[in-house]
């Protein structure tokens, strides 16, 4: 594998999960066992009910384009090759926003409210980054 140049996520203890579901090709959300809100990213305490009783679950990597915005000059030095890029938040089909790119299609395919699922691409061989790419029809 090539040397990854770009910055790259650092696990928390609370994000490690989310990082080895990656790796493995799973999404998956920190899910409340109170209230079964599901969220991202992860933290202590369910951001709905307060509680601490959290656990992981496989989400379906589906969701739709919430907003988006095209980067054409960028000033992370890893990226310049290769604008224009999509960055995206998707709308999980399980409720909770997540911070993404859109790959798999020219970024001017890109539109709110575009069914879109997660792929998965490996940077480093700790680290899988989760993006997002048009649902097939």
């Amino acid at each position: 594998m090539d040397p990854y140049a770009k910055p790259l996520p650092r696990p928390s203890r609370y994000s490690a999960p989310f990082w080895q579901g990656a790796r493995r090709g799973e999404l998956l959300l920190q899910s409340c066992k109170a209230c079964g809100v599901s969220q991202h990213p992860a933290g202590p305490v369910c951001r709905d009910c307060w509680s601490d009783r959290l656990e992981w679950r496989a989400a379906s990597g589906k969701g739709k384009v919430y907003s988006y915005t095209i980067v054409h000059r960028t000033t992370t030095q890893g990226f310049a090759g290769e604008t224009p890029y999509a960055v995206a938040i998707v709308e999980l089909d399980e409720g909770p926003r997540v911070t993404t790119n859109i790959t798999g299609c020219p970024v001017d395919a890109v539109k709110i409210d575009m069914r879109v699922r997660a792929v998965f691409t490996p940077a480093t061989d700790e680290i899988t980054l989760v993006k997002f790419a048009p649902e097939p029809a």
